[in-house]
């Protein structure tokens, strides 16, 4: 804009009315928070790869709603630094650090379509592109002492049209049975956390997924369940071993699970508040969760941003449950 126009709009703004003033104070909100998400989303030149062929040589190829685009010389096709990623093809990009604060303080699907002025369908979209990424977020391995247990759900098939099975009355207890799906939390003494969601609970499936998370030379505390005897036992590892119908739940104040048996009381409390969670998407939630543990619910808009923009092909189907 000239100069001179410049000066007759701000010479002109005291000629608004109250309502005028506020739509203007809306929109240039907005614009600065679209600016600083254009900022936050950019990747720099020399890290961006095409997401079509995986090619670093590429030149600029302008600009589209804010984002820098960019042509691939190897495979000719456009991208930007969203191509690929959860984030791509999201529009009012203005409102999401605003939504990533909703997800820091937990609030439900409608609560933060309010709070962000968007309806509670995209809001939903929103929630679980923004943690399509957290549950591939996970420490490499746990060191140390490590605590393991594992908790029921009930499943849910909440939001399907056709259900596989005859509905059932509201609520109902959690234990073991088909109804049931299981989540095992294996935690350090360090707080490392990690989850994993299991239909059947069995000794090689234990091998198969803890062992390559697991140090060597850790020791692994858990009840005496069968199931975790065998895994000790096929994967060499040191077993602190509690008697919990017995009333041993600690040896030398060192062997114990209260540390993971806490966390599952916190996960518990903490979905009480979304009344129901669909099993396809339970993963995104224990993500969700362990993301805020893991900050002390001290994370910044910013990194959920940062971590919901990394590059790979989004893929829309639903949780496949091992």
């Amino acid at each position: 804009m000239e100069t001179k126009r410049f000066r007759n709009f701000i010479s002109g703004m005291n000629e608004l009315n109250s309502h005028q003033f506020r739509l203007l104070e809306e929109n240039v909100k907005a614009h600065v928070l679209k600016n600083k998400v254009e900022a936050n989303l950019e990747t720099r030149y020399d890290k961006l790869f095409c997401p079509h062929c995986k090619s670093s040589e590429k030149v600029r190829w302008g600009k589209r709603q804010g984002i820098q685009r960019y042509k691939c010389k190897a495979c000719k096709k456009t991208y930007n630094s969203l191509s690929g990623t959860p984030l791509a093809r999201l529009r009012k990009k203005e409102l999401w650090l605003e939504y990533a604060s909703c997800l820091v303080n937990g609030v439900s699907i409608r609560k933060a379509a309010a709070l962000c002025s968007v309806h509670k369908s995209t809001s939903f979209r929103w929630r679980h592109r923004f943690l399509y990424n957290a549950k591939t977020i996970l420490p490499k391995v746990l060191n140390g002492i490590v605590e393991a247990e594992e908790t029921y759900f009930q499943k849910s098939e909440k939001g399907n049209k056709n259900l596989n099975r005859k509905a059932r009355k509201r609520g109902g207890q959690a234990g073991r049975g088909k109804e049931k799906v299981c989540v095992l939390i294996c935690r350090d003494r360090y707080k490392n956390t990690m989850d994993k969601i299991f239909e059947t609970f069995r000794s090689d499936k234990l091998k198969q997924e803890l062992t390559p998370r697991i140090d060597k030379d850790a020791l692994f505390c858990s009840d005496g369940k069968p199931v975790y005897k065998r895994f000790v036992k096929e994967s060499n590892y040191r077993h602190g071993c509690l008697n919990l119908s017995k009333g041993l739940d600690v040896i030398k104040e060192i062997v114990h699970i209260r540390n993971v048996t806490n966390y599952h009381s916190r996960l518990r409390q903490w979905l009480h508040r979304f009344h129901g969670v669909a099993t396809k998407y339970l993963d995104n939630y224990l993500s969700w969760f362990r993301e805020l543990d893991e900050f002390s619910t001290e994370i910044e808009p910013e990194v959920l941003l940062h971590r919901a923009k990394v590059p790979g092909k989004y893929k829309t189907q639903p949780l496949t449950i091992t």
